[in-house]
Formats: C-alpha cells, sequence, structure tokens
C-alpha cells in the first residue's frame, strides 16, 4: 500500500518515437536521474522519470509501502509511457535497475533495451559497514518484528567522489529535503524488501530477453562488481558492459555521467534503428 501523502516528483518530457523509463534507487528520488534524462532527452528520445511510491517524503512514508508498491509505480509508468512511443527503453539506478530487471522480465514483448547503472542486488561495496552486509536477514528478523525502528544511515562517501556535488547532495539529505536528495538512512523494513525483491528478480534472470547495458564504476562503493557478474551469468541476453573509473555508486550524476550518458544514447538508438530495420524487412 502507498501513503499517500507524498507529492509526485515524476516527471514526462515528449520527444520522439523511442522512450525511456528511468527508475530512481531505494530511499531515493526521480532528481537523481536527471542529468541522464536530459541527454537522452536532447539526443531525441521521449523520456518519463518515476516516482516509486513512498519516496520523497519521511521514513514512514517509505516503510508503509514495499517492493510491489515500488515495482506498481514502475508497471504503470510504463503503460503510461508505452502508448506514446514504438520502442519502449527502461533504465535504472541501484535498486531501481532491479526494477528495471523486473519490467523485462514481466513484458519480454514490449521492452526493447534495458539500461542498468550501478546494479545492486547485493549492498557490498567497500564502504559498507560489515553489520549491513548481513542484510540478507532482514527479512526473518523484521518479519519476527524486530528492528522495525532502526535504520542504516549512509555514510561517507555518499556514493558520490565529486566532491561539490557530493556537498549539496548530502547538504540537501542531512537538512532534510528528501525531495531534493532522498532519506539520510534505510530503514531495515525497507532494506528487508529490497532483498525480497532481489531475491526475486534474481531467481527470474534468465526470462530477460531485452539487450542490456550495464554501466558500474571499479571502485564502487556500495555494490561490487559481482553485482554485475549476477547479470552477466543469467540474462538470456547480450550484455554490454561499461566500466567506469572515476566515479563511484551512483554514476548517474557522478563524474563519468557523461559517458553513461553518451554510451546510453549509443546502446539505444542501435537498438531502435535495427527495430526499424527488421519491421521494413518483414513488410516486405
Amino acid at each position: 500500500m502507498s501513503s499517500g501523502a507524498v507529492k509526485s516528483l515524476d516527471f514526462l518530457w515528449p520527444a520522439g518515437r523511442s522512450g525511456v523509463l528511468l527508475i530512481h534507487g531505494l530511499t531515493g528520488t526521480p532528481t537523481e536521474m536527471r542529468f541522464v534524462a536530459r541527454g537522452l532527452h536532447e539526443a531525441g528520445f521521449t523520456v518519463r522519470a518515476v516516482q516509486l511510491a513512498g519516496h520523497c517524503g519521511s521514513a514512514a512514508d517509505l516503510v508503509a509501502t514495499g517492493w510491489r508498491d515500488w515495482y506498481r509505480s514502475v508497471d504503470a509508468a510504463a503503460t503510461e509511457l508505452r502508448r506514446q512511443v514504438d520502442h519502449l527503453f527502461v533504465a535504472g539506478l541501484s535498486m531501481g535497475a532491479l526494477l528495471a530487471l523486473k519490467l523485462a522480465i514481466d513484458r519480454p514483448d514490449e521492452v526493447d533495451g534495458v539500461g542498468l547503472y550501478g546494479t545492486t542486488f547485493r549492498y557490498d561495496g567497500w564502504a559498507i559497514p560489515r553489520i549491513a552486509k548481513l542484510s540478507f536477514m532482514l527479512p526473518l528478523a523484521c518479519g519476527l518484528g524486530i528492528g522495525r525502528e532502526r535504520v542504516f544511515m549512509e555514510t561517507f562517501p555518499y556514493g558520490i567522489k565529486n566532491e561539490r556535488i557530493r556537498s549539496w547532495i548530502v547538504g540537501s539529505m542531512l537538512s532534510g529535503d528528501s525531495k531534493a536528495a532522498g532519506l539520510p538512512g534505510n530503514p531495515w523494513p525497507s532494506l528487508a524488501e529490497f532483498v525480497q525483491l532481489s531475491r526475486h528478480v534474481r531467481s527470474n534472470l534468465a526470462s530477460v530477453r531485452a539487450p542490456c547495458l550495464v554501466v558500474h564504476s571499479t571502485d564502487d562503493d556500495i555494490a561490487s562488481l559481482s553485482n554485475v557478474a549476477v547479470v552477466e551469468a543469467h540474462v538470456s541476453a547480450p550484455v554490454e558492459k561499461v566500466l567506469l573509473d572515476d566515479s563511484y555508486h551512483m554514476v548517474s550524476v557522478d563524474q563519468q555521467r557523461d559517458v553513461l550518458i553518451a554510451r546510453s544514447v549509443r546502446f539505444f538508438e542501435r537498438i531502435a534503428a535495427s527495430a526499424v530495420v527488421a519491421s521494413e524487412i518483414g513488410a516486405v
């Protein structure tokens, strides 16, 4: 269920007949996808950024929702965007990448390509506290009523290598402006929901038939490269991998976001062009 208490920060920028649905991460906001949205839109893509249920408000708003609510936000936005475009692409950051994969699993005949940015099946990066790496135990703990009021607080470097951007985002986050920068911590119940989403998506990865673009930092402080290996090993589709050497986890806003944008534009354009050629050949 969704609290319905938070004003939506969704946005839709119409352009061409190829559309990209952008999905932010856990405790995040559509703002973290805005650089990517602008770059895709300037390249001629119609762009839709979705705000996940329970996000951009208080921790209580978030805890009142679960991963199925978050996915329903994605599913509804995809339905809306699909009515306006001929080619549908979906891209997500961190947990948003899992929701993008979930959409590709559920809509194999509609999703033409997937962008996976800082894909996170497990929080296992070098900046994650040891206790947080035990988050796989949270569904059991929260199911027993343990830790429902507890929060894993974000820690330095907050997924961002660029000091200027980090200063702005962390300042907004710690000031309580969750609409601009998300929440400063992950409530245990929400992390438990994330773990369940991760297990669900991972067990169904073989159903992903759409080509995947994986963009990940080699120095990701939140999610190690083992998360990329999961995608490469299990999806039933070609995987194009781009490893960044001067960014941390938040690749959509960090120092090499222009590389991410350029490779995403090239990847989606190539798929759309191939689909057009295939359609013309089929019509002959």
